[in-house]
């Protein structure tokens, strides 16, 4: 035997981090919204016999309200609101209400939709298509992955990932590719799409099959979305007609009938039919009182609180004394009633950790950024990051990250999502630090109050902001402008 094809066994050593099935699970309880908690929450109790609605006396409810009485330094985690007086009759009504009452004990006013979302009406033509299940789990996954104009902007690469993570289903890019162009063929045409361009070219398609226009007209649109995107965008007419060797009525003809296309399939299609609002249940909700305390709940909505099963407990009692006089078949018995008690137990801890998490998550933003929940002014939003409310809880990154996701409060100025406290900063020179989004708006500013016959150009916007206090970069002064969905000077006369 060739002494070059010998088989050479080797040692190596390697640390791999892998997370356990409850570590796991309170991972994806703590993504979830209050709404989409309650119906898992459903869920496991229909699963699950070993668990049942109702409080556990050796465990009490957990405190959801927790009053954050210093103004400037916070609130301790352990503060009793109705220690400090003498009877009932003395507490104030603040720490005496409901998550979701006034001081009235009437219903706070919360606007929510009562119709068909724009995601159901998605899911609606999803059950006409004849898809296996298989398929049917994907686009329902590529739906709720779309942004509220229709639009897919995470890629597929990502989505792969997620699914692989969170469903535990193994999906390649080709595979979702395929759904997504089933989902593309839904109304309003254009949904689906992974950007502007692709958006506009599946409405003409769209107009193509049903003949809508004459096809000499239909076929300069595509070649000019096609080949001359950039000029499109740039309004540089003459370049496309130069380029596609069109005359100038042939390109304002079909810029035209551009113009018409719809760049937000999904919200014209709740405005076309009245079913543009989506339901926002307010994961926090913070009262700010007259004196200046604030006051943070957790909304638990329709959740409700969890415990082991009284008949489960009793059985496993009894199996404990008959312990090593079972059969073959109580002794199976016996085993699924420890594993459907040992999953029912780590649900509710997963559920109790989630609370607490949550809370203190929300309690660190509210110190943080204090001002703002006391005046409601954005201007007074400081620059903060996941990093440093991570600091301030004692969490992980990631942990800060999965709380702010997808979760909203409830505030006296107004509903917010989370992520909305958080932005970078800007050192103004001065030894000052400075929020994005005050310098943001400061630019917005200049903008509004321009003059519209002569707009201010980038470097004179850069000029301006530095005279404001804001010495930024032309560079930055173009970032910002078109996050913030501000054309350039030419596009603003």
């Amino acid at each position: 035997m060739n002494q070059s094809s010998k088989l050479v066994q080797t040692q190596a050593q390697q640390q791999i981090q892998t997370l356990s099935p409850q570590q796991i699970l309170a991972v994806k309880l703590l993504e979830l919204p209050t709404v989409e908690l309650e119906d898992r929450v459903r869920a496991e109790l229909l699963e699950n016999p070993a668990l049942e609605e109702g409080n556990d006396e050796e465990h009490p409810e957990e405190n959801a309200t927790d009053p954050l009485m210093d103004p400037e330094e916070g609130g301790d985690t352990d503060y009793d609101a109705e220690a400090d007086f003498r009877n009932e009759d003395d507490i104030p009504d603040y720490y005496k209400r409901d998550n979701n009452r006034s001081a009235d004990d009437q219903p706070v006013d919360i606007p929510f939709s009562d119709t068909t979302s724009f995601y159901d009406l998605l899911k609606e033509q999803l059950g006409e298509q004849d898809m296996n299940e298989r398929q049917r789990q994907l686009a329902e996954y590529l739906i709720g992955s779309l942004d509220d104009d229709g639009l897919l902007r995470k890629s597929l690469e990502a989505l792969s990932d997620e699914l692989a993570i969170y469903a535990g289903v193994d999906a390649s890019t080709t595979e979702l590719e395929e759904v997504l162009h089933r989902i593309q063929e839904f109304d309003p045409p254009g949904v689906g799409a992974r950007s502007l361009q692709e958006c506009l070219l599946i409405q003409l398609h769209r107009k193509m099959e049903a003949h809508e226009l004459p096809p000499q007209l239909l076929k300069q649109e595509e070649l000019i979305i096609t080949q001359c995107y950039t000029e499109f965008t740039k309004k540089h007419w003459d370049k496309i007609a130069q380029k596609l060797e069109l005359t100038d009525e042939e390109v304002k003809e079909a810029v035209k009938e551009l113009c018409r296309l719809n760049p937000r399939p999904g919200s014209s299609l709740g405005e076309a039919i009245g079913r543009n609002l989506q339901q926002i249940v307010p994961d926090f909700i913070v009262e700010t009182n007259d004196d200046g305390t604030i006051t943070l709940s957790l909304n638990q909505g329709g959740v409700p609180d969890l415990r082991m099963s009284r008949d489960f407990t009793r059985m496993a009692e009894e199996n404990a004394q008959q312990k090593g006089k079972m059969t073959r078949e109580q002794r199976e018995a016996a085993l699924f009633l420890k594993q459907k008690m040992d999953a029912a137990q780590g649900f509710i801890d997963a559920i109790r950790q989630r609370q607490q998490n949550l809370m203190v998550t929300m309690k660190a933003i509210i110190d943080l950024q204090r001002p703002f929940f006391t005046e409601g002014d954005e201007s007074l939003l400081k620059p903060m990051i996941l990093k440093d409310v991570a600091e301030r809880t004692n969490l992980d990154i990631s942990t800060i990250s999965r709380v702010s996701n997808s979760k909203y409060v409830q505030t006296n100025f107004g509903i917010y999502p989370l992520k909305f406290f958080f932005s970078d900063g800007y050192d103004t020179g001065n030894g000052e630090e400075t929020s994005v989004r005050e310098i943001k708006k400061c630019l917005k500013e200049l903008v509004d109050h321009e003059n519209k016959e002569h707009p201010l150009t980038d470097d004179e916007l850069c000029q301006r902001m530095a005279e404001k206090g804001y010495p930024i970069a032309r560079r930055t002064v173009a970032k910002y402008r078109q996050q913030l969905n501000i054309p350039v000077a030419r596009m603003r006369k």
